[in-house]
């Protein structure tokens, strides 16, 4: 299989070598990332400044990569258009230290990374390992070669991705694969106001996880009973329970008289 890689940890990153080392002997191996962390920067685009990629070695890899000044967005998107000698078969994002679970996908840079190779017609994947501390990326880089596997075997519907979530854990704790909907928990954010040596006041974002249960189907329930959580989603984000009720408003263009 011909196979992009990105991230938004960054080229340097270990969940990313341990992807591409995953992936070199099952297939043709391309990496375009960002050259530095790109976290929490959702699907933002490059749009009012140069995009430039220079080539770089991923250590005990023959893989062609690039490191890039862009996002993981940007970095689907120059592979797929630019660098790649043909268009990938598979687009793999991650792999993400952290979960990228419930409402926080709409942050994530390793999601978005993967939306991107959704948009343009792409089987993609995004992988996080579910712990911030002492991530290991053996389960999660396997997981992902077999997932990958299977999606050209059976493929995807169109505009559709998969999010994949693994437990930090070794191979025998894994209690297995769910295939799950996104969490409705969230982070409710708060600004912590500070003050510099300088005497100049700051802000610093952060937040606590919302006092919502982890509902049994969802990504944050497999998460937290040691099961490899992979969520379909798709593009469509048209909310249809929202246009039902709303035709029954009676909504109509009336032009004022005189106007």
């Amino acid at each position: 299989m011909r196979v992009l890689i990105t991230n938004d940890d960054g080229i340097a990153s270990p969940g990313l070598q341990a992807l591409v080392g995953a992936f070199d002997p099952v297939g043709e191996t391309f990496v375009v990332a960002p050259e530095r962390e790109r976290s929490a920067t959702g699907h933002a685009i490059t749009l009012h400044k140069p995009l430039r990629a220079h080539g770089v070695a991923i250590p005990g890899s023959a893989a062609r990569a690039w490191a890039t000044n862009g996002t993981p967005a940007d970095c689907v998107a120059l592979g797929i258009i630019e660098l790649l000698p043909a268009k990938p078969e598979v687009v793999l994002s991650g792999i993400n230290v952290g979960p990228n679970v419930a409402r926080d996908l709409t942050y994530s840079g390793t999601v978005s990374g993967a939306m991107e190779g959704a948009i343009f017609g792409v089987p993609s994947i995004a992988v996080s390992v579910g712990s911030f501390r002492n991530p290991t990326f053996s389960v999660a880089a396997a997981f992902a070669v077999e997932l990958a596997r299977a999606i050209l075997l059976h493929g995807l519907p169109e505009d559709t991705l998969l999010n994949v979530n693994v437990p930090n854990l070794p191979p025998d704790r894994i209690a297995g694969v769910a295939i799950t909907r996104q969490s409705a928990k969230r982070f409710i954010s708060r600004m912590e106001k500070r003050v510099d040596p300088r005497g100049r006041t700051y802000y610093w974002l952060t937040g606590d996880p919302s006092p919502v249960e982890d509902l049994e189907g969802t990504d944050t329930w497999a998460l937290t009973h040691n099961h490899i959580s992979v969520t379909p989603i798709t593009l469509d984000m048209t909310d249809d329970r929202a246009a039902a009720a709303m035709r029954t408003w009676d909504l109509a263009w009336r032009p004022v008289s005189g106007a």
